[in-house]
């Protein structure tokens, strides 16, 4: 019997596990893990936060008894310290500090990610006691409930990425004042600036206070219960303060690979874990999957890095396969992404103009606004789209759509992305048939009258 070791409790791990019992109920994957929350939604932690999922309990996807029933064996609490690829053996700690070897015959790593901590005086000493917070896992999660248990009256969030966003939603949810601090010269940087203007809009309609092209340098405390943030202005350098009771930083993540990396496995986009199609890292016997793995993208037809959890379980489940000696190839990813933000919801997939450019296409980007159904139903609201396809072989590269929540923008930008997917042409989503009903929908969907107004403009005369 294959004895099967996977490190790591989130998706891509646990992913993993599940689908080697799928192919073999004969093997019983052996899962260690670092604390004690195996197969918890860290994306559902902002709705914790913000009272919409009261018990925190509710974010895991399956329970400790519904794992071990399903034929995993799980050693919660212990870390996995070393891997010798040659004895193939994995040394572990567990929580009363003593070390123990694993034997395996295949391995499959899943450590995922760790929170940037970005280079700001003051982050390394002060902590969740202080009111100073990262945001990763269920132990940060009771962290910040502590905190906020102490009504802390203002919060400022350092990022304005998907997690710094759903966060200002959630502290305002529980009647904190927030402020967002984003570095760069927009929130939300990985839509265009038009488009990142709306949910600017949209944080300020809640009472959000935002600052972008800020660098935070400093944190100090301050009293018991206040921090001052202290930063500069990139564009003149003009000083930036503010004085909170609670920070929260939450600048993106990074592979978690230190693992790895010490026990000769190599690295690739981004220092994540080098891997193939079929999840095999450089060393024979070692899978890898999840956001310690870098990703095939199909649009670049490249190696990227995407943490994302759809892609976490998706490679999870192609490494519990090929570990037991399938062969299966992942099928690649195409960025996609959503996000909501009060009342509005921004969504992305594949590429943006200039990462076209950057990768050797010749874009065009045209925006559009179409209603999410007939004008003449009651109701009807408007979607922002901006469609990006090759000038040359009318190719779609990437769609980024924002509109109000009762849009249905989630399942629309679903729609590019299966074009993404199958590598379609902009033209050819025209001919899909879409669904419609005039409460809903129009004849030509929203995405369509999109990608019409592409064609219009690629195929435009020329002065």
């Amino acid at each position: 019997m294959t004895r099967l070791l996977i490190i790591g409790g989130s998706d891509a791990a646990i992913s993993a596990g599940l689908r080697a019992r799928e192919v073999d109920r004969g093997v019983t994957p052996l899962l260690v893990v670092a604390d004690a929350y195996p197969n918890y939604s860290i994306c559902g932690i902002p709705y914790h936060i913000s009272g919409d999922v009261p018990d925190w309990r509710s974010l895991a996807h399956r329970t400790r008894a519904d794992l071990e029933e399903a034929g995993l064996r799980l050693m919660l609490d212990t870390r996995a310290t070393s891997i010798d690829p040659a004895a193939r053996t994995v040394t572990v700690t567990a929580a009363d500090g003593q070390p123990r070897q694993l034997d395996y015959d295949n391995l499959i790593i899943g450590t995922g990610a760790e929170p940037v901590r970005p280079p700001v005086a003051g982050l390394d000493t002060l902590g969740p006691a202080d009111g100073v917070h990262v945001l990763h896992t269920i132990g940060d999660t009771h962290d910040l409930t502590r905190t906020l248990d102490t009504e802390p009256g203002s919060a400022l969030i350092v990022g304005a990425g998907y997690i710094g966003l759903e966060m200002a939603e959630a502290l305002t949810a529980r009647g904190l004042h927030v402020t967002v601090v984003e570095q760069q010269q927009q929130v939300l940087p990985t839509v265009d600036a038009d488009l990142s203007g709306l949910v600017a809009d949209e944080l300020g309609r809640h009472g959000v206070e935002v600052h972008t092209g800020v660098t935070v340098t400093a944190l100090d405390r301050i009293g018991e219960h206040g921090i001052v943030v202290t930063g500069r202005r990139t564009d003149d350098h003009a000083p930036f303060t503010a004085t909170v009771g609670l920070v929260l930083v939450v600048v993106g993540v990074r592979p978690d690979t230190v693992l790895a990396q010490t026990a000769g496995v190599g690295l690739g986009v981004r220092n994540a874990i080098a891997v193939d199609r079929r999840m095999r890292t450089t060393i024979p016997g070692i899978w890898a999957a999840g956001d310690c793995a870098h990703t095939y993208h199909r649009v670049l037809d490249t190696d990227d890095y995407l943490p994302l959890g759809s892609t976490a379980h998706k490679q999870g489940r192609v490494a519990g396969e090929n570990a037991l000696g399938a062969d299966r190839a992942f099928a690649g990813s195409v960025g996609t992404q959503v996000v909501k933000v009060f009342d509005l919801v921004a969504a992305r997939t594949g590429l943006r103009d200039a990462e076209a450019c950057d990768a050797g296409f010749h874009p065009i980007s045209h925006h559009t606004a179409a209603d999410d159904h007939k004008a003449y139903y009651p109701g009807a609201k408007p979607i922002a789209i901006t469609v990006t396809g090759d000038a040359r072989t009318g190719r779609l590269l990437g769609a980024q759509l924002i509109g109000h929540r009762d849009t249905a923008v989630a399942k629309r930008v679903d729609v590019y992305a299966t074009a993404l997917h199958q590598g379609m042409s902009v033209d050819q989503i025209s001919d899909l048939d879409l669904s419609y009903t005039p409460p809903l929908g129009s004849p030509y969907d929203a995405v369509q009258i999109a990608a019409h107004q592409w064609t219009l403009r690629r195929d435009a005369p020329r002065d």
